[in-house]
């Protein structure tokens, strides 16, 4: 019983070896030449410009339910003025990044690791390295640099649109005064707010993009390999956002 409970540990160790290596390699890719523009563009319209229109939705409809929970909340105290600052300081530090990671995990996340999956399995990464190109540098490099670059725009996008839909429920409908909801945003909420969720959706961005092209390359030949590889890829990735989040939050605090 010892004796596998030390292979199975060994294993482990191993596994989170190989998972720290291919991301130094990625990243080691990332500035080596040669550059792949075109497919650092090309995984930008994917991650970043498709996903646009569900980052949109998802965030119009989060800072609407934050305006109507916010503003039923605040009245109870007599603070309805706080409520632009609530919704803002809100959506920026913890909501934007983290539901903005985890919408684009579910939409390019899976789809990525899908691919790489259908790739390995049909032994098409394995052609790329008897062509003597790198993988690595060919399929995952553009992605995690895609992603770094994505991520932050993305959750602006929704940061900007979840707090023009919390003013339209909380003041267009449910009544707040509207100067008050602006200033306090102009006043409550500085640099420092925004750049914590800026640095959250970097991280996320790694993240995300790691697992889902490490668990697409690692994928196994057989049949369920695929699928399977897909459904840890978004599994993982939505707990690591959840936990990095945490410890996230706890340094910038």
């Amino acid at each position: 019983m010892i004796e596998r409970l030390g292979a199975v540990v060994i294993d482990r160790v191993a596994a989170l070896g190989d998972f720290v290596v291919f991301l130094a390699q990625a990243l080691f890719c990332v500035v080596r030449p040669p550059y792949k523009f075109r497919l650092t563009i090309r995984q930008l319209r994917s991650i970043g410009a498709e996903s646009f229109f569900l980052v949109a939705l998802i965030g119009l409809f989060t800072g609407m339910v934050l305006g109507l929970q916010g503003y039923n909340t605040l009245r109870r105290f007599g603070s309805e003025g706080a409520l632009g600052t609530v919704v803002a300081l809100v959506l920026v530090r913890e909501l934007g990044p983290v539901l903005t990671a985890l919408m684009i995990t579910a939409r390019a996340g899976s789809a990525m690791a899908a691919e790489l999956g259908s790739m390995q399995s049909t032994e098409q990464i394995d052609a790329l390295s008897v062509m003597a190109i790198n993988p690595i540098q060919y399929l995952v490099s553009p992605r995690v640099l895609a992603g770094v670059i994505s991520f932050p725009l993305l959750t602006g996008l929704f940061d900007v649109i979840g707090i023009w839909g919390g003013w339209v429920v909380g003041v267009g409908l449910m009544g707040a005064p509207g100067g008050p909801f602006i200033n306090g945003i102009r006043q409550n909420m500085g640099g420092h707010d925004i750049a914590t969720g800026i640095y959250k959706a970097l991280v996320f961005g790694v993240v995300v993009m790691w697992v889902c092209c490490y668990k697409g390359y690692n994928a196994e030949r057989m049949a369920t390999g695929v699928s399977r590889a897909t459904t840890n890829a978004v599994v993982l990735s939505s707990v690591l956002i959840l936990m990095s989040d945490y410890f996230l939050t706890s340094i910038l605090l």
